[in-house]
């Protein structure tokens, strides 16, 4: 991402030779997930003024939908606006309504200046962001772990510096095994920045990192919109070749009705109430990723029941749920069937498809699939 300091922002707006766009791009798939903008950093004082910053953020949302209107953003944001200045985002937020974009697309990323940020200023800050409905990532990985566990972001950019040394310097290597590992472990995801060789991405791909960006998926003349040069190896699907049959599962994905893991059970019955036809309700988490899953035979078993809408109408639906069972949306048919299979007593509870954010995406009936594969339909 962007570095330095302070954002020196321009009357006009950002010129166009020192405004970047680049692909984050998924090393699995090869698709591009969202779009990452660059501009120049600076020192100027004028730059720490919360109308100044949240203009300039607009235009960068201007530029990027003026090329293409549906990728979540990347914006970059010096640390210490996050820590001090809450009335920017308040300004930025109505602008980016104007332009038909909503806080969940953009993912704001803390700049270099990150490690001399005051710890407590940063993590309160990062807070009301999420609370707010923004992403917050992290735009270097030269940050104390604990820190990363504190403040909870959504990404955290692992610099270009460290990437480079791949995948000869066993150092780096070791480096960003940790990372992923503490990412993995707390939700946080670790993204690689200035990838450059096929050798990186097999090598990243073995420290469990999905996410990269750089110059071997496309130059710095990409824009919004424009195609990625294809990820070595990228396809998810070729670790399955000649052993998963069907379709995809997103040709049977159905809307999931999701609620917040606070949900109470009364709630849930209000769900199933106005819809017969509903198996299911997810429970997400505040970056939509699911937690559990109420199942609507054992839900409705356990409510209706004696006494059982006054011990539990009032009380949090997750006490009746189980855990949520996810497939990417990239799997076939049959690897879905297999995660299925693995749960005897759950054999017909929903599939939640997940995109390579762990994002809850939608349902899948299991009996669709099985229709599907008895009928002998064939891979897409």
């Amino acid at each position: 991402m962007s570095s330095g300091g302070g954002w020196t922002p321009t009357p006009g707006g950002a010129p166009d030779d020192v405004l970047i766009f680049r692909p984050i791009v998924d090393l699995d798939s090869g698709a591009v997930l969202a779009v990452d903008a660059h501009v120049r950093y600076g020192d100027d004082p004028a730059a720490r003024d919360p109308a100044i910053l949240a203009a300039g953020l607009a235009r960068l949302v201007r530029r990027a939908t003026a090329h293409e209107t549906l990728l979540p953003l990347v914006l970059p944001l010096p640390a210490w606006a996050v820590a001090s200045s809450p009335e920017t985002f308040q300004l930025f937020e109505e602008t980016l309504r104007r332009c038909g974009r909503r806080p969940r697309d953009v993912t704001l990323m803390l700049g270099a200046d990150l490690p001399r940020a005051h710890r407590g200023d940063l993590v309160r800050g990062v807070a009301r962001l999420r609370e707010q409905g923004f992403r917050c990532a992290f735009g270097t990985a030269s940050v104390a772990p604990d820190l990363l566990l504190e403040a909870r972001p959504f990404l955290v950019r692992i610099d270009p510096e460290i990437v480079d040394g791949l995948p000869s310097d066993q150092r780096r290597a070791a480096l960003i095994d940790g990372l992923a590992r503490i990412g993995h472990g707390s939700g946080v995801f670790p993204m690689a920045a200035g990838v450059r060789s096929p050798g990186q991405v097999h090598r990243l791909r073995e420290s469990g990192v999905r996410l990269a960006q750089g110059p071997l998926f496309a130059d710095d003349g990409w824009a919004p919109g424009d195609r990625v040069a294809v990820v070595p190896d990228s396809s998810v699907e070729s670790a399955f070749a000649g052993h998963d049959a069907g379709p995809y599962v997103t040709e049977f994905m159905l809307p999931p009705v999701a609620m917040t893991k606070e949900a109470t059970a009364e709630e849930v019955l209000e769900a199933f109430s106005a819809d017969t036809a509903l198996n299911s309700v997810v429970l997400i988490d505040h970056r939509e990723r699911p937690i559990a899953l109420i199942d609507r035979a054992r839900f409705l078993l356990a409510v209706t029941g004696p006494y059982g809408h006054a011990l539990h109408a009032k009380r949090p639906a997750h006490r009746l749920a189980d855990p949520p069972r996810t497939v990417p949306r990239t799997f076939r048919a049959m690897a879905a069937l297999r995660v299925a299979g693995a749960e005897r007593d759950r054999v017909y509870d929903d599939l939640i498809t997940v995109n390579e954010f762990g994002q809850c995406t939608g349902i899948v009936h299991v009996g669709d699939l099985i229709r599907s594969l008895a009928a002998g339909d064939s891979p897409a």
